[in-house]
């Protein structure tokens, strides 16, 4: 047991470093919603319900425009589409689980947790170390993450309405995009989801979105191919 404890504790230390990303972020959703004239106990239940930032800044963007409840529901369907890979990359180690261990470890999944957790280095554990190790990685940053957004909704408490808070919401997917942008591939991929969503913004309750991220994932199935036919075309 003292050995599955210090695995938990490494997991909790080595989240520490990304914290300095996840907690501003929080604070951003906490601030926003409020700003958008959402209760405290609303953008909790929100935060504690989607535990993705992501999703919940296109939630509160489509309940800010009264979309109806199935948009804002297949909109963060799409944006959390990544976490169906990440899942099943973590069912051989999470299935034998009990089940209120299963899935409150698989609810707690993040780009952070999938990142950590699926290092090589990880990989090469035992079972239970890996699931104590993911323990540690994901109370640690669900702990961050709530009390992060608890921070915000004190500071967005405090920011008049005429400073329109919801400006941010834009912002952080731009500051999020340009991270993510490594290769020429992905810039691509980005200039083809971009415009489809600049060209279908008119489409009723931001359903130009859901077209922007579907060709987007097209592009990003085709585009290697395509590229590779191109190279080999030149040769």
């Amino acid at each position: 047991m003292k050995d599955y404890r210090q695995q938990f504790w490494l997991g909790a230390r080595d989240l520490l470093p990304l914290i300095s990303g996840a907690a501003p972020f929080g604070m951003i959703v906490g601030a926003t919603g409020v700003s958008l004239g959402m209760s405290p106990e609303m953008v909790m239940g929100m935060t504690a319900l989607f535990f993705a930032g992501s999703a919940q800044l296109a939630a509160y963007a489509l309940i800010q425009d009264n979309a109806p409840f199935i948009i804002i529901l297949a909109t963060a369907m799409v944006i959390n589409l990544r976490f169906a890979i990440y899942s099943a990359t973590f069912a051989p180690l999470l299935g034998p689980l009990p089940k209120r261990y299963r899935f409150t470890l698989a609810y707690m999944l993040s780009d952070q947790t999938y990142g950590l957790c699926s290092m090589p280095a990880q990989m090469q554990k035992t079972a239970a170390e890996r699931v104590w190790y993911l323990a540690g990685v994901t109370l640690t940053l669900y702990l961050t993450w709530m009390i992060s957004v608890i921070f915000g909704i004190a500071l967005g408490a405090g920011i008049p309405p005429s400073w329109s808070l919801e400006f941010t919401i834009p912002l952080a997917f731009l500051a999020m995009l340009v991270t993510t942008i490594t290769s020429r591939l992905l810039l691509m991929v980005a200039v083809i989801s971009g415009s489809c969503a600049v060209l279908f913004q008119l489409l009723p309750f931001n359903t130009g979105f859901i077209v922007a991220v579907a060709a987007g994932v097209g592009g990003g199935v085709l585009l290697p191919g395509l590229l590779k036919m191109r190279r080999a075309s030149h040769e």
